[in-house]
C-alpha cells in the first residue's frame, strides 16, 4: 500500500471514530474512576471514565467536546485499552505519546487503531489534541492509584 493510500485510510479511520464514537457518554456510580481535562489552547473538552477489576480496565467511558482529532483519539484509545490490565495499558499510554511525538517506539505494541495518529508528529499545533484522551488516562490511573498487579 502506497502512503498515499494509507494517508487516506488513516483519515477514513479518524473520521469514522469522530462520526461513530465508541464508548461515549458517562455513566453513574461511585465505582468508577474518573477525570476531566480541558485544553483552553483550543478549546478541547474530556471527562473519561474508567472501571477496574482484578487489574483489568473493564470499562471506558468519554465525552465531551473538540477537534475531529482529539474526539476520535478518545474513541480510539477507550476501544484500544478497554480488557487490558493496568500495566499493559500504561506501556500503550507511553509508546503512544512516543509516536505522535515523533520519538523511537516499540511497533511491536499493539496498538489497535491509535497508530493512524503517527502522523501527528508533523503537525506539532495537533499533539495536544491527539494527546488529550491518552493524558487523560495516564491522570486517572495516577490521580486515583488504580493497583497495579506485576
Amino acid at each position: 500500500m502506497s502512503y498515499g493510500n494509507l494517508e487516506t485510510l488513516y483519515r477514513q479511520v479518524i473520521m469514522d471514530h469522530y462520526k461513530n464514537p465508541r464508548n461515549k457518554g458517562l455513566k453513574s456510580g461511585e465505582d468508577y474512576y474518573q477525570v476531566h481535562l480541558k485544553n483552553p489552547t483550543c478549546g478541547d473538552d474530556l471527562t473519561l471514565q474508567i472501571k477496574v477489576k482484578n487489574n483489568y480496565i473493564t470499562e471506558v467511558h468519554h465525552d465531551g467536546s473538540g477537534c475531529s482529532i482529539s474526539m476520535s483519539a478518545a474513541s480510539v484509545m477507550s476501544e484500544t485499552i478497554m480488557g487490558l490490565k493496568i500495566e499493559d495499558a500504561k506501556k500503550i499510554i507511553d509508546n503512544y505519546l512516543h509516536m505522535v511525538k515523533g520519538e523511537a517506539y516499540d511497533a511491536e505494541i499493539d496498538m489497535g487503531d491509535a497508530i493512524v495518529y503517527q502522523g501527528v508528529s508533523q503537525f506539532p499545533a495537533r499533539f495536544k489534541c491527539a494527546t488529550i484522551a491518552w493524558n487523560a488516562l495516564d491522570k486517572v490511573l495516577e490521580k486515583h492509584k488504580v493497583p497495579d498487579e506485576k
